[in-house]
């Protein structure tokens, strides 16, 4: 497994962890910043990563930019889950799509290489059909990116 992938892997674990962390919805983004280092440290540690690796640079990458662009990320989510609230999409889909669509509206990563990343690690900790649901979202939010480029539709 490649080093960008078991980052992927720690940064949506952290963030599913996160989940159940009781911060206050007014001080949410702070509350999550304060708490998700602590989390991706016991991650590198039970992985056997040390903390100062590329590894976590990358985990650590992703889970702060995710964290900070949440309301962003989550509008976006929302906007492409129509018949679905946020609330009903499984925990850790919804971790696993957070990351992605960070990392497809902020990075230079290329698209093909998010979605699949996504889609592996659905199956890994998910099922099957979260692999196909989460391909569904990211192929929509990536034709919409293209389609923004090319001067036809907001996202």
């Amino acid at each position: 497994m490649g080093q960008r992938r078991k980052a992927r892997e720690m940064a949506v674990q952290c963030l599913y962890s996160l989940e159940f962390s009781e911060v206050d919805k007014e001080y949410r983004e702070y509350g999550l910043l304060n708490e998700y280092p602590e989390i991706l440290l016991s991650l590198a540690k039970q992985e056997h990563i040390q903390p100062n690796s590329p590894v976590c640079a990358f985990a650590e990458e992703l889970v702060k930019n995710s964290i900070i662009n949440i309301e962003q990320i989550e509008a976006v989510l929302d906007k492409l889950t129509d018949n679905w609230d946020l609330e009903d999409i499984a925990l850790l889909d919804r971790s696993i799509l957070c990351i992605s669509i960070y990392e497809l509206l902020y990075t230079d990563t290329p698209a093909p290489v998010v979605i699949n990343e996504a889609i592996e690690i659905a199956k890994k900790f998910s099922s099957e059909s979260s692999g196909k649901f989460i391909n569904g979202i990211l192929d929509a939010l990536n034709k919409e990116i293209i389609q923004n480029q090319k001067g036809n539709l907001p996202i």
